[in-house]
């Protein structure tokens, strides 16, 4: 199955992503917090990464960079979801490692087909 981590500060934001995922049949673990979000995504070592920029205690940008700058987490796919929709926080979040960067409100079928590509691309990467 499947193990998603969603690191969502936003309580309403975070029950829509679980549900989300509980719908599609994803295994998911959320939290709210930046640093035990990072935490939790180097114990589980999940298939994909749903994060948020503004974070209590450490921000999106640093966690994406955190692991994607360390060879045992790089190939985790992370989709930064965040109401920041500027352009220089789209240049930053995707230099940091974030695979994609949506901005909320978020359209469902476009978060589940860009879900589908990272994960897709990742098995033939081998994981």
């Amino acid at each position: 199955m499947t193990k998603v981590l969603i690191i969502e500060d936003s309580k309403i934001s975070r029950e829509l992503l679980e549900r989300e995922m509980e719908e599609k049949g994803y295994e998911f673990v959320s939290t709210s917090d930046g640093f035990e979000g990072l935490k939790m995504a180097k114990k589980i070592n999940p298939d994909l990464i749903l994060l948020d920029v503004m974070l209590p205690s450490m921000n999106g940008f640093k966690i994406a960079r955190l692991l994607k700058f360390n060879k045992k987490y790089k190939n985790i796919p992370i989709i930064m979801l965040t109401s920041r929709d500027v352009e220089e926080d789209q240049k930053t979040g995707l230099s940091s490692g974030a695979d994609i960067y949506m901005a909320k409100p978020f359209n469902p079928e476009k978060l589940e087909a860009e879900m589908n590509k990272l994960l897709g691309e990742k098995l033939r990467q081998g994981r």
